[in-house]
C-alpha cells in the first residue's frame, strides 16, 4: 500500500490502514482541510468536483461531497469528468476552489484528489503546505445541522468543454473538416472515452475509430500514454487505413499522436508542434519543464520568441508563463498549456490546435514531424527505498559533474555539450527520475545508465 502527501493533492492506493494506503479515513480527513482552507480563503464556499471513470472513482466522491457539505459548503458535481473541464467549470461557476479525483497516469489501484484554486488553477507550494498542515492537525470544524452544503449535479461540462474549444481562434474547424482525416483513437476506458468523440465530431472529423472508450475504468494497457503500452493502436495503424492515432490518459489532461504508420510521433513533440502552430500566428515566448525536450527551445527562437525552463509540475510551469508572459508552454509528457484558454494542460485545446496545424500543413503527420529537430529522450526512473538519501545522492552527482553547467532549482539538471540529464524525486511515486536527452537514443541512454551507475555506487558507498 502507498499514500503520498504532496503539495499538489493526496494520492495513493486503495484500501489498507489509514495512513498507509488511501483509504475513507485518509480522503475525509485531507478534503476536510482542504474545504476549510476554501472557507477562510475564498469568498465561494462552493467546490466544484469532477472524476476520472476508474473503479474506485465513484466511492472517492461520495466521501469527498458529503464531507464538503458537512463543512457548510456546496458542491458542484460534474460526475465523469476530464482534469481540464474541471479547471474551466471552477470560475466559470464562480467556485472558491476545485477537486479532480483522479490518479492520472497512475494504475487502476491508485486514485488521488487534486486540488484547485478559485481560478480554476492548482494551489500554490504554500497553499499546499498549509492543507497538509491542517489535515495532520485536524484543524477543522463541521457546519451545524440547518447550515450544510448543498449537493448539485451538472453533466453537460464536456459539452460546454467541446463548445469552448471550438471558439478558440486558432481552431480551424473549416479546415480540419475539409481534410476528411481518418483518426483511430485510444482513451484507456476513462472519460476521454465521453470527450474525445464527441470533440472530433465537432470539428468535422467523421471517421472515427474508438479503441478502449468504454468509462468503466477497466484500463486494458498500462494508462501512462508511453510507446511501450501503445502496442494495439499502433497495431491498427499499421493497416494503412487511418491518418493518425491519438491517445490520452484517463483524466485527459495529456495527449501524444501516433503517425499514420503506427511509429510514434513522440509525446515530446505534442507541445512542440502545437507551440510551432501557434507561435507562426501569434509570435511569442514559451516554457517548459526541465525535463522536456529542447526542441522547443530551437523552434520558440527560430520564430524569433524566448524559451525558459520551469521547475518540474505543473503550477511551477504556469508560474513561469506566468512571468515571462509566454504564450504557450506545457510539459513534455504531452501536456498542452494555452492561457487563451486557461492555464492548465488541456489535451481538448491541444487536439484543437493539432488537427488545425495538420490540416494546413497539408502532408502527412509524419512528414510534420520530420519538420522538427530529432532528439531522443530516455526516460528512465530507481525505485527508492528508505535507507537512500535522495539529497545527499543528488549532492554527490552534483559534485561529481561539477565542470558542468548545472541548474539545480529542481533537483540536478546537468548540460554537456549536445545532451542533458535530469535526475529528480518524483512528487507522485517513491523513484528517482533519470531523463536524459541526445541526438541519438544510443547516446541518450548511454548517458542515463552511467549517471544511474553513478548513483548506485553513491547508495553503496553510503551504505
Amino acid at each position: 500500500m502507498a499514500l503520498i502527501k504532496s503539495i499538489s493533492g493526496i494520492r495513493g492506493t486503495i484500501g489498507g490502514k489509514p495512513g498507509e494506503g488511501l483509504t475513507p479515513l485518509d480522503i475525509v480527513k485531507f478534503t476536510s482541510a482542504y474545504g476549510s482552507w476554501v472557507i477562510n480563503h475564498t469568498q465561494n464556499p462552493k467546490v466544484v468536483i469532477g472524476r476520472d471513470a476508474r473503479i474506485s472513482g465513484e466511492m472517492v466522491s461520495k466521501l469527498v461531497s458529503a464531507t464538503l457539505q458537512g463543512l457548510g459548503i456546496d458542491v458542484i458535481d460534474l460526475g465523469l469528468s476530464t482534469t481540464p473541464t474541471v479547471e474551466l467549470a471552477v470560475p466559470l461557476e464562480k467556485a472558491g476552489g476545485g477537486i479532480i479525483l483522479t490518479a492520472s497516469h497512475n494504475p487502476v489501484q491508485w486514485n488521488a484528489l487534486k486540488l484547485l484554486n478559485d481560478k480554476g488553477e492548482f494551489i500554490s507550494d504554500l497553499e499546499g503546505k498549509s492543507i497538509l498542515e491542517s489535515a495532520e492537525n485536524e484543524d477543522f470544524s463541521f457546519a451545524e445541522v440547518r447550515k450544510l452544503g448543498k449537493y448539485t449535479q451538472i453533466d453537460d461540462y464536456i459539452d460546454r468543454h467541446v463548445d469552448h474549444v471550438l471558439r478558440l481562434n486558432l481552431v480551424d474547424k473549416d479546415a480540419i473538416a475539409a481534410r476528411k482525416f481518418k483518426v483511430v483513437i485510444d482513451c484507456v476506458n476513462s472519460t476521454g472515452g465521453i470527450a474525445l468523440p464527441k470533440l472530433l465530431r465537432a470539428l468535422g472529423v467523421e471517421d472515427i475509430e474508438e479503441m478502449y472508450c468504454i468509462p468503466d475504468g477497466n484500463f486494458p494497457h498500462n494508462p501512462e500514454p508511453l510507446p511501450e503500452n501503445l502496442r494495439d493502436i499502433s497495431e491498427k495503424l499499421k493497416k494503412g487505413k487511418y491518418d493518425l492515432g491519438i491517445v490520452v490518459d484517463p483524466d485527459v489532461d495529456r495527449l501524444c499522436f501516433m503517425n499514420e504508420d503506427g511509429s510514434p510521433f513522440g509525446e515530446e513533440y505534442t507541445l512542440v508542434a502545437v507551440a510551432d502552430y501557434v507561435l507562426s500566428k501569434t509570435p511569442g515566448n514559451t516554457v517548459s519543464n526541465l525535463s522536456s525536450t529542447r526542441a522547443l527551445r530551437d523552434v520558440t527562437e527560430k520564430r524569433g520568441g524566448q524559451y525558459k525552463a520551469a521547475a518540474v509540475g505543473e503550477v511551477n510551469v504556469v508560474n513561469k508563463m506566468k512571468e515571462t508572459n509566454a504564450i504557450i508552454g506545457g510539459e513534455g509528457n504531452g501536456g498542452v498549456i494555452y492561457p487563451e484558454s486557461h492555464y492548465g494542460r488541456d489535451a481538448l485545446v491541444g487536439i484543437g490546435l493539432f488537427l488545425t496545424h495538420l490540416a494546413k500543413f497539408g502532408k502527412t503527420i509524419s512528414r510534420l514531424r520530420a519538420t522538427y529537430p530529432n532528439y531522443h529522450i530516455s526516460k528512465n526512473k530507481i525505485e527508492l527505498t528508505p535507507e537512500i538519501d535522495v539529497d545527499k545522492v543528488l549532492e554527490a552527482i552534483k559534485k561529481k559533474y561539477s565542470k558542468q553547467p548545472i541548474n539545480d532549482i529542481d533537483g540536478v539538471k546537468i548540460e554537456f555539450e549536445k545532451e542533458w540529464v535530469h535526475l529528480r524525486k518524483s512528487n507522485t511515486e517513491p523513484i528517482i527520475r533519470i531523463y536524459s536527452e541526445s541526438e541519438s537514443q544510443a547516446t541518450a541512454d548511454h548517458l542515463a545508465n552511467k549517471i544511474m551507475l553513478d548513483i548506485r555506487e553513491v547508495v553503496k558507498g553510503s551504505n
